[in-house]
């Protein structure tokens, strides 16, 4: 029944050792879209949202309440605009970021943002060129 599941829940310090984007990659091939963790390895979090994928903080108490209802095989829904994670008739706020769930919400990785300022860029690299031509 969790083959199909886009949510993992994992224990603290989730992703230690994975300095490399290689394992949201992973995750990702594996359909994962978010992990719920009492903490997280810092590089390993941050290639999360590089990724697409919500690393979700919440204290240890409140992941075992979403462990014991996963057990019951039912849906657990994360809402990211309005930050809850939601599962039978409860519901546990969570906090994020508001650039990164920017980003998550519009689909913007770093590529992405950089085309955003494509005319300033455009601009730059045309003073550049008219006033400093040895570097073209």
């Amino acid at each position: 029944p969790y083959n199909n599941s886009p949510i993992l829940i994992v224990g603290k310090n989730f992703g230690c050792g994975s300095s490399r984007e290689h394992a949201p990659w992973a995750l990702l091939d594996f359909g994962i879209r978010c992990v719920i963790s009492p903490s997280f390895a810092d590089i390993f979090y941050n290639n999360c949202f590089k990724n697409g994928i919500l690393p979700i903080i919440l204290d240890e108490k409140k992941i075992e309440e979403l462990v014991q209802y996963s057990e019951r095989k039912e849906n657990i829904e994360i809402n990211l605009t309005e930050q809850e994670i939601i599962f039978g008739n409860k519901r546990i706020r969570f906090e994020i970021d508001p650039f990164k769930k920017q980003c998550l919400l519009n689909g913007l990785d770093d590529i992405a943002l950089s085309l955003e300022k494509l005319e300033k860029i455009s601009s730059f690299e045309n003073k550049l060129k008219k006033n400093k031509p040895w570097l073209n």
